[in-house]
Formats: structure tokens, sequence, C-alpha cells
């Protein structure tokens, strides 16, 4: 037993935010975490230094070339166990004023690497025969949120596109399923005046945001221990909406 290579849990836009807080608790759960990035090489490198056997990698996975470099990057790591589609981008604007080169790289940075990711990584899965698949979408694919049209449409997609993925791998064993967070303490949130922040508290039962660690949990709870949950949307928003 010993002798078995390390599983790896892949977590894409695992530098910062959320997808290092799925880095942190996936590398304590015994995998080998691989940390994908686009741009925050110097992040990525630094939580590979900190977590034991985890290794940082680049790839523009919003592209078909970039997804394929990183299946091949994977190649020699260890059996892949799970995935965390993380990789994101909010760009808000309103919609009569939105420009249409943010809505298209907000597709392919939210939607369509999710897409290629999920197609291109799923067959060592499907070989495997066995695998957890689990998409980071929002509160805002199922609630909307005023100025994030596209952002939004990404995220419900996200959703919708893991109950097909679901049904599609039942039966090689690979579960799929989505965590939409709420409200989440970032540095970007922080950032809001006292004004916006009052009036996102006021919408939340819990009368407070989360934190990246308690979306964290629940991604590990799907990538650990659930063993009969898949093609689920399970919202982390302190109750500001229920699904």
């Amino acid at each position: 037993m010993s002798d078995s290579p390390k599983l790896v849990a892949l977590v894409t836009g695992g530098a910062t935010g959320i997808g290092a807080a799925c880095c942190r608790i996936l590398a304590a759960s015994g995998y080998r975490v691989g940390i994908h990035y686009n741009s925050s090489s110097a992040a990525a490198q630094a939580l590979a230094q900190e977590l034991p056997d985890s290794f940082a990698v680049g790839a523009d996975i919003s592209t078909e070339a970039g997804v394929d470099a990183l299946v091949e990057a994977l190649k020699d790591k260890g059996p892949l166990a799970v995935l965390v589609n993380n990789a994101g981008v909010a760009i808000d604007a309103p919609l009569f004023s939105a420009k249409v080169e943010d809505f298209d790289r907000t597709v392919a940075t939210n939607m369509r690497s999710v897409w290629l990711v999920t197609k291109k990584l799923s067959r060592s899965m499907i070989r495997r025969k066995e695998g957890r698949i689990i998409n980071i979408s929002s509160v805002v694919g199922s609630t909307g949120n005023p100025t994030q049209s596209s952002y939004g449409m990404t995220k419900a997609a996200i959703d919708n596109f893991t109950k097909t993925a679901a049904m599609e791998l039942a039966g090689y064993n690979i579960l799929v399923n989505s965590v939409a967070p709420g409200f989440i303490q970032t540095r970007m949130t922080s950032e809001l005046s006292p004004e916006v922040q009052a009036g996102i508290l006021s919408r939340i039962p819990l009368g407070r945001m989360g934190t990246a660690d308690e979306v964290a949990k629940v991604v590990k709870f799907l990538a650990v221990d659930a063993s009969y949950c898949t093609g689920s949307v399970f919202h982390v928003n302190g109750g500001m909406y229920g699904g």
C-alpha cells in the first residue's frame, strides 16, 4: 500500500482565495495537490512550497492548447482523484454598457475552461473508474445580481453542466457536484464601502460574510467523505438562498 503513488487533487485557480483554501484542506487530507495558475505564478509557487508534496502548474485553461499542456504536465504526478474547477473571473458592469470583450473573457475563463478541463481530465478518472469533480459556481448563478449579467450566466451554466456531467459519469463511479458560495470575505469585498457592505449583510440571515475556509470544508466533504452525492449544488451562503 505504501508503494502506491499518492493520489492527486488538482485545483484550478488554486493560488489565492477559495482556491488556496481548497489546496490547503486537500493537502491536509492526504492528497498531492496540484496548484493550477494562469497569472498568479508567485502565489502558486509560494503555496507549493508551503504544502508538502504539492506542485504548481501554469496553463491558460480557457484554450484547448492550454488544457492539453495541463494534461501533459499532470501525466507523471500520480493518479488524478479529485478535480476542483475553481478558476474564474468577475468583470462587473451594467448590462447596457458592458463590453463584448469582457463578456467573451468571462465566458472563456469561467465556463469554457470548466468544460475543457473536465472533458480532458475525466478520461483518466474513467480509466480508473473513480473520481470526484467539484465545480465552484456562485449564488449569483441562482439569484442573479445587478451588474453581473455575464458572470451570473456562466455560473448558472456551471450548475447545469454539473447535473449533466453527473449523469454521464455516474456509471464510472465519478461523482460531480457544484459548490455555490455566497458573499465570501476576500480582499475585494474588504475594499467595498461600508454602505455597500451593509447592503450585502442585510441580505444574509446569518449577518456576516463567509470565509474561504468555510467553502473549502464543503469541498473537502465532497472530495473525501461524500459517496452518495452527485449532480447536486451545495449552497454556502449564510442562508441568503436555499436552492
